[in-house]
């Protein structure tokens, strides 16, 4: 059975319980591991105010700890299942507990890499295709085709004299689509295949509202990474109110008027409003997240930062 110790040098209070757990030790044998808080800045700033902290088992005792509580603890650890006290090879232990460590300390920086890949590469597809690589171009229409609609109306164009052609029902000032390409804005399937050309641009592989939402994703990453300590997880209330309801309404009218049993007057979003809705959905998600992604992380780097500082001071006594 192990019994691990987080205390620091100098602190009066983890002296008692190391000899009160010695003088346990006839009676309910166990292994005691002490970590150094010091050795680790997760580790410190998490127990600095806690420590002496014993975890044995299931069970973790913080300052003060009596005699009584260690050896009520040690006897309902020992009472426990033998695979609740089953310790993994030290080697692959460890290089578990490294790679843990990591994810925990870079889940943010890793998080926001693949998000700014997956939003990144379908810009890449008409650079692609004005550069002439049309077939490399069309492998990453491909691979995004499961994940969007990719109607050329609802989409961003790259090297056209606009950004973007909605359907005239929109009501923008732009071009319609239906105008500028010659399509018929009504053939669904006429607006996936199309991926542009030289007189009008090159559509991006996502359309505007998937962009708007991991683009607000990735934002809200960046935003998060200078507070990550600070920061609260955004209320239910004002997640739906702010982050689902302005995107239900809009995507949702457009879907409800695309019904023809049903009397929903006819409407077609902007790349304006697509772009809004999608971006608070993105951000307000992130707010709402984040703050509990990084609450598990902090467990995990201080669990995982006290097993290999535990296992280096098995380490170190044992040679």
């Amino acid at each position: 059975m192990r019994v691990t110790l987080y205390g620091r040098p100098g602190c009066v209070l983890c002296d008692e319980v190391r000899e009160a757990l010695r003088a346990l030790q006839a009676d309910l044998p166990h292994d005691l591991v002490e970590v150094n808080i010091e050795s680790d800045a997760t580790l410190l700033a998490r127990y600095v105010e806690q420590i002496p902290v014993v975890s044995v088992g299931p069970y973790t005792l913080r300052a003060p700890i009596a005699s009584s509580d260690l050896r009520v603890a040690l006897q309902a650890a020992a009472s426990a299942p033998a695979a609740a006290n089953a310790v993994t090879p030290r080697a692959s232990a460890v290089r578990v507990n490294r790679s843990l460590l990591f994810i925990s300390r870079h889940w943010l920086a890793m998080f926001n890499l693949l998000i700014l890949l997956y939003v990144g590469l379908p810009f890449l597809a008409p650079v692609l295709m004005r550069a002439g690589a049309e077939r490399q171009a069309r492998w990453i229409y491909k691979a995004y085709s499961p994940l969007c609609h990719q109607w050329a109306f609802r989409s961003w164009f790259l090297f056209g004299p606009q950004a973007a052609y909605p359907r005239a029902l929109a009501g923008t000032s732009l071009s319609p689509f239906g105008v500028a390409t010659g399509l018929d804005e009504n053939d669904l399937i006429g607006a996936r295949a199309f991926v542009g050309n030289a007189q009008v641009g090159y559509k991006v592989a996502l359309c505007e509202r998937d962009i708007a939402i991991y683009g607000g994703l990735l934002l809200g990453g960046l935003l998060f990474a200078g507070v990550r300590r600070r920061l609260k997880p955004l209320a239910i209330w004002v997640w739906l109110l702010f982050g689902i309801l302005p995107i239900a309404i809009d995507g949702g009218s457009q879907l409800l008027s695309a019904f023809p049993f049903l009397s929903w007057p006819a409407r077609e979003s902007t790349p304006l409003l697509r772009t809004a809705t999608g971006l608070l959905f993105g951000l307000a998600n992130v707010w709402l997240a984040y703050p509990y992604v990084e609450e598990s992380m902090g467990e995990t780097r201080a669990l995982s930062a006290a097993r290999i500082s535990g296992a280096a001071g098995r380490t170190a006594a044992g040679g």
